[in-house]
């Protein structure tokens, strides 16, 4: 049996005063949850120090929302997985959609920052998602399994174990839509077989597939009781305490 996993993306928002108010509030919220659903938050870097000391011992994790592939050096702009350890960060968000669109993030390079999160200690969060153009003309299925197979690429069944996938229909991001809950479930056991076809039905059972496009308190339930859907990675919905902590209760029932 999967354990529920819940991460919030705040992206580029919250000051860190604004993020210490929040995340104090969300500690407060799901107050004895841990044992039934592990919760993540990836806030800005530029709030990671101060939120990492307000999570300490809270059943709560600390994420971040990238990080670079390089060990150190005349990088300018780029954050290190040491950087990021030194902060107790324990998740990292690699590829997410918006990296890929905006930033120009290749299968390669994601494969490359998984592999490297990896190896310094760190738990990636990998996305992969296809655009409404993609769904539309019919190439769901081959968009997400070139992009499972190029941003996992080189990493072994061990490695895995220790990797969430995390679905993000990017027609669904920010958009107010959302794949029904059978849509999700249709990509979510794509996800599942070929996670079954590289890495083997004992590695794949385990494996978490979180779902993310407009999750909210009122659709989390729904989605969560598909079965292969283990959780959620929340966007929007998560910058609020009272609307993210609801959304986490519900998806436990």
């Amino acid at each position: 049996m999967r354990k529920l996993f819940i991460t919030g993306n705040w992206k580029m928002n919250k000051t860190a005063t604004e993020a210490v108010q929040l995340v104090s509030a969300l500690v407060k919220k799901v107050e004895g949850l841990s044992d039934k659903i592990d919760i993540a938050v990836c806030p800005p870097f530029t709030t990671l120090d101060r939120i990492s000391t307000i999570l300490k011992g809270s059943g709560v994790s600390l994420g971040a929302q990238n990080l670079s592939d390089k060990a150190s050096g005349a990088y300018t702009g780029e954050i290190s997985a040491a950087m990021l350890l030194d902060l107790g960060v324990k998740y990292v968000i690699i590829g997410h959609s918006e990296r890929r669109q905006y930033y120009g993030e290749t299968d390669e390079l994601i494969s490359k920052k998984a592999k490297f999160a990896l190896g310094a200690g760190l738990l990636p969060i990998v996305c992969i998602g296809e655009t409404l153009q993609e769904r539309e003309a019919g190439k769901m299925s081959n968009v997400i399994t070139t992009q499972f197979k190029g941003s996992l690429a080189g990493l072994t069944a061990e490695d895995m174990l220790k990797t969430t996938i995390a679905y993000e229909p990017v027609w669904a991001i920010g958009t107010g839509k959302t794949a029904s809950p059978d849509q999700a479930q249709e990509v979510h056991a794509l996800i599942r077989k070929l996670l079954v076809d590289t890495f083997g039905k004992a590695v794949a059972d385990k494996v978490i597939v979180q779902y993310g496009g407009s999750v909210k308190a009122d659709n989390a339930k729904e989605l969560m009781a598909k079965p292969d859907i283990d959780g959620a990675l929340v966007g929007g919905a998560s910058l609020d305490a009272e609307g993210f902590s609801a959304l986490i209760k519900n998806s436990i029932g």
